[in-house]
């Protein structure tokens, strides 16, 4: 049995511009005002966070980490605060390659983990939609986990969701709590959104979180983000969610609720590995 402690989670669903400064300082502003009013323990930033969520921006908006202002900005604010931060994901870039990724913060303003997105979305319909990340970003190619005082955390980003193989090698990592920053569109969220996390939540008996930007309103030709970030707990229950304007999603986190629900519904117990095995990494 792992070693669980309950703890308050926020996600920051906010909104972002065409001015990397201004986004830093709204997020500041939001994971600051979530450790303060809420004592919250883990705070989450949105997908692409501090530059629009458009590919063909990427070049411009990307950083080397070794000169990131960006994560220079996320070590200092968690450090700052005391709080594990989930910093979303920005646009990097490594030699010639770009990536779209997460880095974890612990309470010190030390990097504990670091994901690059794996599955990179590609859609071709002839006389419909074409459609290629893979034109600019490079895929990621490992599992990302991180341990803390509350639970081992596992991370993917957006298009990760999709892929029921991903969450459940995370899971046989000995993660209790899966967190997706994503921006799924208003054609897809509808639909999906809710229903692959409460999928993956109860495929893996563990909590999902996800954090999406806040819907555009005042430029329609911005790309229009769902939004509705929200937590489902290990028994696939909507804990709490948010519309999809601006704004921070606190929530309670009662980790028991995973032994409990294990007890419930031994699925765990009950796989058939002599007929089907998941290769474990």
């Amino acid at each position: 049995m792992n070693i669980r402690k309950n703890f308050i989670l926020s996600l920051c669903q906010m909104k972002t511009t065409s001015n990397k400064e201004t986004n830093l300082k709204r997020a500041e502003e939001l994971v600051t005002s979530s450790v303060k009013l809420f004592k919250s323990n883990v705070v989450v930033l949105p997908e692409f966070f501090n530059s629009p969520y458009d590919m063909k921006q990427v070049p411009t908006y990307a950083e080397v980490e070794s000169e990131s202002t960006t994560l220079g900005f996320l070590k200092n604010l968690a450090k700052s605060l005391d709080v594990y931060l989930v910093g979303g994901s920005i646009p990097e870039k490594e030699n010639n390659n770009y990536f779209n990724t997460c880095y974890c913060i612990d309470r010190s303003g030390q990097v504990v983990a670091k994901h690059r997105k794996v599955h990179l979305f590609d859609i071709d319909i002839p006389g419909k939609i074409t459609y290629k990340e893979s034109s600019i970003l490079k895929a990621g190619n490992q599992l990302t986990v991180f341990d803390t005082e509350y639970c081992k955390f596992g991370i993917g980003i957006c298009y990760d969701i999709r892929f029921p193989e991903y969450s459940q090698s995370l899971k046989n990592k000995g993660v209790d709590f899966l967190v997706f920053p994503g921006a799924f569109n208003t054609v897809t969220g509808p639909l999906h959104w809710e229903l692959l996390q409460r999928g993956r939540a109860l495929d893996n008996n563990c909590f999902v979180a996800t954090c999406s930007p806040c819907r555009n309103t005042e430029d329609p030709n911005s790309y229009q983000a769902w939004g509705n970030s929200m937590v489902v707990d290990p028994f696939g229950k909507v804990v709490s969610s948010i519309g999809y304007e601006e704004g921070v999603l606190q929530s309670n986190i009662n980790l028991s609720l995973i032994d409990d629900i294990a007890q419930q519904i031994p699925t765990f117990k009950q796989k058939r590995e002599d007929v089907y095995e998941l290769k474990k990494i």
